[in-house]
């Protein structure tokens, strides 16, 4: 069949996991392998003709960007400006041209920009000239992300390559190869370290891009923390300050950005985890690359984390125990269940006749690993490094930074919400990262690094910021009333614009947080207008897009005569109704069709003056 290079562009792993997948398989269909991250290409280091067959997953991350790690690829090899021609896109990476290729983009349809980047990539690569294997494969996050990619995988991919590339007595032996294999090769080896060795240190160009943020983190103390709702309210807001005075180097921030947080699992599940499958929480030990394994072979020697460290802090920092796995990790701990009908169960979950069964028991019931090898299939035996393999990867989350760096440079300040759900055995189930958060009191430390944010302020100060941030959307508008109201106290005479706030939120009385504040701002003269909408105060639901409507004709004004930013944060569908309701206030005022409406948003979107951060 030849040789497959495998290419993956991933914000949370699962573009990785759906590669690795592929590499794993391709023996079995008559085909080598070797899995290449996006941000470790670099421009003709290989023979091209050893990547004349070539598999794309491109993740699409928030309002259409490429993902973190994917992102100087695209910079480097392609031009994201949608009104340049691709023809003008390709730069000097030639490997791309006259490519066999196939794409398969992630994305989630409750963004508008659904799959931006794998429908742009399959797009580009024709244009090098490019023979496409197969169709372009589209998952939807939104849904059925991993369902999907089997489908695509199992119906589209393997029989065009086998149909293109294969003879029919290498398919033979391929699959005699792969029904006598037993547990799977791991790409890395865990060595023990006894009493007093150091062992040694994995270094930086060891560790898997899509970790790097496990090394470029710090910790850092926490000063401040207090509930921002009433105490009649039974859910919970929490305002945090982080002490960065120490770590000011790496730690640098501006205003708006967001905080990534490394999240801790639970000590009680990371011991009840080593007491099930026999591991010494306190022992050391170093990961070495397993050069005899077929996927160490097929990829970089990486590192999945940096060691050394003991199975405790391995446990409690790099493995996720508590978020739902996907049906194809279950699949991959089904070789090591002792008992036939463990085995069975992880086998049946993880087809595709299962998908109800995985939906009902795994993720309506918020199962994690940890449940799995405690409850669910005690028969598990797995060596820690098979564990490490196997097991998701714990991935930062990110907090848009509620503080101004010019008023807080020496802190960073950051509002989230505890999200907290009932579990069906009548426990509650607890948002990882939110619910470790919560437990950390004054004076202990987070581990935090700053990514940049999509919010960036207009350098014109007498232009006019629309701010429409509901619930906890509110942390990036204040911040940027902290600058705005620095800027006017300290700047000359010059004209300031308008800053104008849509907060929405339950009720007054209950969770409209921040609300000293941002009176405070409104008496001196920065916020110079604050429209509330509190949704549970009448007989019919009030929201941010509510209001703005009533004030269409103003903020037409704004945007087309004092060109005004408009800056959203917060739930994904909000921001869509939003959307909406913005393209029918151009539409109407700017006397145009919607569809010039919606390219009229885009262009504002373009020259960063209309942003989206939004979550589902």
């Amino acid at each position: 069949g030849g040789h497959l290079t495998i290419y993956y562009g991933s914000q949370t792993g699962t573009a990785q996991m759906f590669a690795k997948q592929i590499a794993s398989e391709a023996e079995s269909h008559g085909f080598c392998s070797r899995v290449v991250d996006l941000q470790d290409v670099v421009e003709n280091e290989d023979d091209a003709a050893t990547r004349s067959k070539a598999i794309f997953f491109v993740a699409t991350y928030g309002e259409g960007e490429p993902t973190d790690n994917a992102q100087q690829f695209w910079i480097d090899s392609i031009s994201l400006d949608e009104s340049a021609t691709l023809d003008a896109t390709l730069r000097d990476m030639y490997f791309l041209n006259d490519l066999d290729y196939c794409v398969f983009g992630l994305g989630n349809k409750q963004y508008e920009h659904y799959n931006n980047m794998g429908r742009f990539m399959d797009a580009a690569l024709q244009k090098c000239g490019g023979s496409r294997i197969a169709p372009i494969g589209l998952g939807d996050d939104d849904d059925d992300l991993e369902g999907d990619f089997e489908t695509w995988k199992d119906s589209v991919l393997w029989p065009a390559l086998k149909e293109r590339y294969v003879k029919e007595e290498d398919a033979l032996a391929a699959a005699a190869v792969s029904a006598a294999a037993t547990l799977p090769s791991c790409p890395y080896r865990v060595e023990y370290l006894t009493n007093g060795s150091a062992g040694q240190v994995a270094s930086q160009d060891t560790i898997q891009t899509s970790s790097k943020h496990y090394s470029l983190s710090v910790d850092c103390p926490v000063v401040t923390r207090r509930e921002l709702r009433d105490p009649s309210d039974p859910g919970s807001t929490v305002h945090m300050e982080i002490d960065i005075s120490k770590h000011m180097d790496v730690m640098k921030y501006q205003t708006a950005d967001n905080l990534g947080v490394l999240p801790k699992n639970d000590s009680s599940i990371v011991e009840a985890v080593a007491s099930a499958l026999k591991y010494d929480l306190d022992q050391r030990f170093t990961l070495q690359p397993n050069t005899q394994s077929d996927e160490a072979a097929s990829t970089k020697h990486t590192l999945p984390f940096p060691t050394p460290c003991t199975v405790r802090e391995c446990l409690t920092r790099y493995c996720d125990l508590s978020g739902p796995p996907r049906r194809s990790d279950l699949k991959q701990f089904a070789p090591y269940a002792r008992d036939e009908i463990d085995r069975k169960a992880l086998l049946r979950m993880s087809s595709k006749e299962g998908k109800a069964e995985y939906k009902e028991k795994i993720v309506e019931a918020h199962v994690g690993i940890a449940d799995i090898v405690t409850k669910l299939c005690p028969s598990i035996v797995c060596p820690l490094e098979h564990f490490i393999m196997v097991c998701p990867r714990l991935q930062p989350r990110y907090y848009t930074i509620s503080s101004s760096s010019t008023v807080h440079p020496k802190t960073i300040h950051i509002t989230f919400a505890v999200l907290e759900t009932a579990k069906k055995d009548g426990g509650k189930f607890k948002g990882l990262c939110s619910g470790h958060l919560e437990g950390v009191p004054k004076g202990d430390v987070v581990r935090v690094f700053v990514r940049d944010s999509t919010f960036r302020l207009p350098k014109q100060v007498e232009r006019p910021v629309i701010l429409i941030g509901p619930g906890t959307g509110i942390a990036p508008m204040r911040a940027i009333l902290q600058e705005r109201s620095h800027i006017r106290k300290t700047g000359g005479k010059e004209k300031h614009g308008a800053n104008i706030l849509y907060f929405g939120c339950k009720q007054r009385n209950l969770d409209y947080i921040y609300s000293d504040e941002l009176e405070s701002f409104q008496e001196e003269g920065t916020l110079s207008e604050l429209h509330l909408a509190f949704s549970r105060e009448q007989d019919h639901k009030v929201y941010v897009q509510h209001l703005l409507a009533k004030q269409s004709a103003e903020t037409w004004r704004l945007i087309h005569d004092e060109k005004a930013s408009i800056f959203v944060c917060g739930a994904v569908q909000m921001g869509a109704d939003v959307d909406h309701t913005l393209q029918a206030i151009i539409s109407e005022h700017g006397e145009m069709s919607r569809e010039k409406a919606k390219a009229y948003l885009n262009k504002l979107a373009l020259a960063g003056r209309f942003v989206n951060e939004l979550w589902s």
